[in-house]
């Protein structure tokens, strides 16, 4: 059966428009003033940042603050460490703040723990045997940071034969001591990404100290933050972005009836409401977003910013997102761009046409990335 794209609409009688929904996310995102705000605020305040590929992950910093580059990203992860870079909402990569690092653990570990060894399960692996894989891939890092392949090689030998069997069905063994913040991503050699033990690399306030974390108020406070960014939002949209359960997070619903609104199904902190309704509708925004940038991820349906015809033109196959043309908080095409020794190319194809002044921002806005590669730009829309 083909599933409904329902989404929840806003009525007439709501204390909001759409207008200002979209004015009050990009603000948030940082995409209206672009103001000088450092990456760490940045990835603080949409709740990390995507990094499935580093590239788009740079370019989603970018798009918010255009003198965020390529090195001071790479600074920031690997010498400074104030992020880091770790498996999270809905098991992708993401940049976040090294002193939120628990907060992100202690809010995912329950149900992303449970998940993995439910599949260790079936291979007749239990619990104990799932803590003793855990124990050897850290005493393999006591060392240093370590490839992927490098780990295995070195612990299949020290397991049992159903471990070995599912180590064959599964393409990464250290994703246990991952979910349970044990272990992070660390410096690359090349483009071979390595791990490493988070009690060697991170800030002694961003280490996982069990007796100190409490899951569900790391949950609760995770809500409040997607709400900060994403609201109003409903409670499928939450549990769609972080992947907590749905059952953990109707839960949390009632522990914050004090702190939030609620209109139609949509939540809202009480304390953004103000904030919300006085968002200036009449907007000029234009950007060029990267791929899987994340004001696309947040929400569980797509109506709100997408006609359902171009649904697919965006949300591809095998869970790949198109970079796309934003217009005032709507998705209102998409482009590509090919960079070489020569020059940028950037085409752009919309969905719909556009007037002269806003064609010439499209321009003005890949001129800027041009910039960014510093390298001339090839320019065409696709009409």
């Amino acid at each position: 059966m083909k599933k409904s794209r329902r989404t929840t609409k806003i009525s007439h009688d709501a204390p909001f428009s759409s207008e200002q929904i979209h004015a009050f996310r990009l603000r948030r995102h940082h995409l209206l003033d672009r103001s000088a705000k450092d990456l760490v605020t940045i990835c603080r305040d949409v709740c990390g940042v995507q990094a499935q590929i580093m590239s788009a992950a740079q370019l989603q910093l970018w798009a918010r603050n255009h003198a965020i580059t390529l090195e001071m990203v790479n600074d920031a992860l690997w010498k400074t460490r104030s992020l880091v870079k770790t498996s999270l909402m809905r098991q992708t990569l993401h940049l976040v703040p090294a002193d939120e690092f628990p907060l992100y653990i202690a809010a995912h570990k329950s149900a992303r723990a449970k998940a993995v060894l439910s599949i260790m399960a079936r291979c007749k692996i239990t619990r104990e045997e799932a803590d003793a894989l855990t124990a050897l891939i850290l005493e393999e890092l006591k060392a240093g940071p370590a490839p992927r392949a490098a780990i295995t090689a070195a612990v299949r030998p020290k397991v049992s034969k159903r471990l070995r069997v599912w180590m064959d069905k599964v393409w990464s063994i250290v994703r246990l001591p991952v979910i349970e913040g044990l272990v992070c991503y660390g410096p690359g050699e090349g483009n071979q990404a390595t791990f490493i033990r988070t009690e060697h690399w991170l800030p002694a306030q961003s280490r996982i100290d069990e007796a100190k974390i409490d899951a569900v108020q790391a949950q609760k406070e995770l809500f409040r933050k997607y709400l900060r960014a994403y609201g109003p939002a409903t409670l499928q949209d939450f549990a769609h972005w972080s992947l907590i359960s749905m059952a953990e997070v109707r839960a949390l619903r009632p522990l914050l009836d004090s702190e939030v609104v609620e209109h139609n199904g949509l939540l809202l902190l009480r304390e953004d409401t103000k904030t919300l309704q006085s968002a200036a509708p009449e907007l000029d925004s234009v950007h060029l977003l990267p791929y899987f940038d994340v004001y696309l991820l947040a929400h569980r349906f797509k109506e709100h910013f997408l006609k359902p015809q171009f649904y697919k033109r965006v949300y591809r196959n095998q869970g790949w997102i198109s970079p796309v043309v934003l217009i005032n908080g709507e998705i209102a095409g998409v482009w590509s761009y090919k960079v070489s020794r020569k020059a940028v190319e950037i085409e752009i194809e919309l969905f719909a046409r556009v007037g002269t002044r806003t064609r010439k921002q499209i321009k003005d806005r890949a001129a800027e990335l041009a910039g960014l590669f510093q390298s001339p730009l090839v320019f065409s829309f696709k009409d």
